[in-house]
């Protein structure tokens, strides 16, 4: 079974430096129907403005993984850690017994586009942790690569949950199956480009979940890019 999220549906926060698309219930948008997906929470989509940002605030017991569209997005959190994510870094922070950290526009003129994923972890009270990588899916076109892991295999980060997370980059007219395991669901993000998911159609922004399926069987209609989560 497939159920899709479609872009235009999503919650909305718009301030004059931020415009954020919420999949799911986050802040003051609250919707029962969608407070999440599996172990699955929070799905942000996030412009910002040159010079601007998140100021220091606080997580605790929460995977987050920040994934950047475009531009740069610099991070500073209570573990020292310091650094800026680029086009094509993903970066796992766990929240664990608590963490503070800020977020801004690395430049002072271009916007910065990027995703905000929030994951329940396995169990509370997780030292707080950090990691970053690097990986190359113009090199990967027409495949799946693997990103984030419980088990970190393959060079993917690690996150402290029974979920996987991994990309794709297609070019036009291609395909692209993935199978799951018998029990486990995913939820597919679009994060540009158009693509159909077992004959059903979504663009940019859309999101679907997936239960009771064995295979599913991406086409790209145009050039795409794709964030697939393996869950229990």
């Amino acid at each position: 079974m497939i159920t899709v999220r479609r872009a235009t549906e999503r919650g909305l926060s718009k301030f004059n430096w931020l415009d954020s698309r919420h999949t799911f219930s986050f802040g003051d948008y609250y919707d029962p129907q969608h407070m999440g997906f599996s172990d699955l929470r929070v799905i942000n989509e996030d412009r910002v403005v040159g010079g601007a940002g998140f100021p220091t605030h606080s997580h605790r017991d929460m995977e987050i993984i920040t994934y950047v569209l475009e531009g740069a997005l610099a991070h500073k959190d209570s573990t020292g850690t310091s650094s800026v994510i680029r086009v094509g870094d993903v970066q796992r922070m766990s929240a664990g017994t608590g963490i503070s950290h800020s977020e801004y526009n690395a430049s002072q003129s271009e916007p910065v586009h990027f995703l905000q994923i929030w994951i329940l972890p396995n169990r509370t009270g997780l030292q707080p942790g950090y990691e970053q990588r690097s990986f190359d899916l113009k090199r990967n076109i027409g495949t799946s690569l693997l990103v984030a892991a419980p088990d970190a295999r393959d060079g993917a980060l690690k996150i402290h949950q029974n979920a996987e997370l991994s990309l794709a980059l297609l070019t036009a007219g291609e395909d692209l199956s993935y199978s799951l395991k018998p029990g486990r669901r995913a939820w597919l993000q679009i994060a540009r480009g158009k693509v159909t998911l077992n004959g059903s159609a979504l663009e940019a922004g859309d999101g679907a979940s997936v239960s009771e399926e064995r295979t599913l069987t991406l086409k790209a209609i145009d050039d795409v890019e794709t964030l697939l989560f393996d869950l229990a």
